[in-house]
């Protein structure tokens, strides 16, 4: 009897820690961003007429790895006038969409700052 209440006990300590993690996750993201703090608040884009913006990107990114990364390079992108950006972290890709031509050096510094390294940069 004294050892089926210590399996128990037992029991119910890994179920708090594994409980625990996961709620910790999702609050703060997984740590391939190397971070325990919150993500940070999604930045939007005001304008969202697909009309205005007559230069779209498709740029391939390296290093991205959960959606903490997806919200940090699209809100890297955000943060600049003129620029909408859509992140498909499955294919390591970004829908670039811009309302004036863009330099491919431009976006490799906008990705770069971000902590990521632009692949490819094409025209679409």
């Amino acid at each position: 009897m004294p050892g089926t209440v210590i399996v128990i006990i037992l029991l119910l300590a890994v179920i708090g820690f594994a409980v625990y993690g996961t709620i910790k996750r999702i609050r703060y993201g997984s740590e391939c961003c190397g971070s325990r703090d919150p993500n940070p608040s999604r930045i939007k884009v005001k304008d969202k007429d697909k009309k205005h913006y007559p230069y779209v990107y498709r740029i391939k990114v390296d290093g991205m790895h959960c959606s903490g990364c997806v919200r940090k390079l699209e809100n890297a992108f955000h943060k600049k006038e003129g620029l909408w950006a859509v992140v498909n972290l499955e294919n390591k890709e970004v829908m670039l969409r811009s309302k004036k031509e863009l330099e491919r050096k431009e976006a490799g510094q906008i990705i770069a700052s971000s902590g990521f390294t632009m692949l490819s940069f094409d025209k679409s």
